[in-house]
């Protein structure tokens, strides 16, 4: 929670005016207790069942290994996209029967990396399930894998965060998986596992996952119906957060994501006198909240609109450049002072579209003064570029009033690090 103390915005019981002067900015700053708070939410709301049930958190929101050890201390596995996100989580110490390989276009490497590590994959295609087959086979290993499907439900959401669609890229179609199911079944070194969908981000109509749900379940009655068993379904992620304050009081929680899949899930499997581990990938509602993101004042120009330029731009925070997302913004120096006028907040990137906030009522602003971006915590950092030739900033873990340094700021060397010339250029 972000509270006001001296005119200035505390954040995790730390000043963010002296967490700027200690280590610049811009700065990415999270709350460890948030972070664990939010992640025991979800622990807490699916203990309330039989149904025994993993928190695998998806890595992609934020994978910063600070955050991956707090989350594998407090119990989660994780869904992963890549290497690098599987190494990430084993140096975070996260259990390979806890860790499922996800991403629809995975490489010979990728698929090795996998078997070799001993996480189960969620297979997105028949071109995959054979790869796997023969990867796993070469190396004279079995793999344990679950089927991705496409089942073909519609959240309202950024047509670029909906991932259950049927004209999406990822997953089986629907009334494909049985087939393919089938196929994996006669496969040498492939082990089906389970089934796999998910929907879609920042879903805060929570009737998709209700739908989700019963369409799984009845794959998973077609499943056993064939002789086929499985250990767990994986439902996904895609719980969405309040970005806006009037949100916030109403956006869904766990508890209410609980009470609209468990009923479903439980009567299916009680029908058919089956046992299933259920599987949840969040990520946004994890991690979103926990962390602000703290720029400076580089100029305010009065103009046709009031533009305040900080030094952060969508090299750092792309989500409102990308998904016209909406981020609350407040003046961390002035939080007690009268919003008076209307701004714009814009980024240092060479880009008319690098646009942070758009229209806000703000205080007055002057260079100098310290804007905090709000609820940037999933696809903040995690999608940052060194575009426009900036090194990436630095990070910050904060608990209790004390902060720890969890990410270097990146220099100009670290821009030219791996770039070679030609020996014929060099003269």
């Amino acid at each position: 929670m972000t509270k006001e103390r001296n005119n200035h915005l505390f954040f995790g019981g730390v000043d963010a005016v002296e967490l700027a002067e200690k280590y610049g900015t811009p700065l990415y700053i999270t709350d460890e207790n948030n972070l664990r708070n939010n992640f025991k939410n979800y622990k807490n709301a699916f203990e309330t069942t039989n149904i025994d049930t993993d928190i695998y958190y998806a890595v992609k929101a934020n994978g910063n290994l600070a955050l991956l050890k707090i989350l594998a201390s407090e119990g989660a596995g994780a869904d992963v996209f890549s290497a690098g996100e599987l190494e990430l989580t084993k140096l975070a110490g996260i259990p390979a029967e806890k860790i499922l390989f996800n991403g629809n276009s995975k490489s010979d490497d990728d698929l090795k990396e996998a078997v070799e590590s001993g996480v189960r994959v969620s297979v997105d295609s028949v071109d995959e399930l054979q790869a796997l087959s023969a990867v796993a086979n070469e190396l004279g290993r079995e793999v344990e894998i679950a089927i991705r499907v496409n089942p073909d439900v519609s959240p309202e959401v950024h047509p670029k965060i909906a991932t259950g669609l049927k004209e999406s890229k990822f997953g089986i179609p629907f009334h494909d998986v049985i087939p393919v199911c089938e196929e994996a079944e006669k496969l040498p070194n492939v082990l089906l596992a389970g089934l796999h969908c998910h929907i879609g981000s920042q879903i805060l109509d929570i009737t998709v996952f209700g739908e989700a749900t019963e369409k799984m379940m009845a794959l998973v009655e077609r499943v056993y119906e064939r002789d086929m068993q499985l250990k767990f379904v994986d439902l996904g992620g895609g719980l969405g957060i309040g970005y806006r304050q009037e949100e916030k009081a109403t956006a869904p929680t766990p508890k209410d994501l609980a009470e609209m899949i468990l009923p479903v899930f439980e009567n299916k499997i009680r029908e058919l006198g089956i046992s299933l581990k259920l599987v949840l990938e969040p990520g946004r509602s994890i991690v979103g909240t926990s962390t602000i993101l703290l720029s400076r004042v580089n100029a305010v120009k009065r103009a046709n609109k009031n533009f305040v330029a900080i030094d952060a731009g969508f090299n750092l925070l792309i989500r409102p450049v990308m998904y016209g997302a909406y981020h609350e913004v407040v003046v961390a120096n002035k939080v007690n002072e009268r919003a008076s006028e209307l701004y714009t907040v814009v980024g240092n990137v060479c880009e008319a579209g690098d646009i942070m906030a758009k229209d806000r009522m703000l205080p007055k602003v002057e260079r100098g003064d310290l804007v905090a971006i709000l609820d940037t915590g999933a696809y903040g950092f995690s999608m940052s570029s060194q575009y426009n030739g900036r090194p990436r900033c630095a990070e910050v873990l904060v608990c209790d009033g004390k902060a720890d340094l969890i990410r270097s700021r990146e220099t100009i060397e670290d821009l030219i690090r791996n770039q070679e010339i030609p020996a014929r250029l060099i003269f």
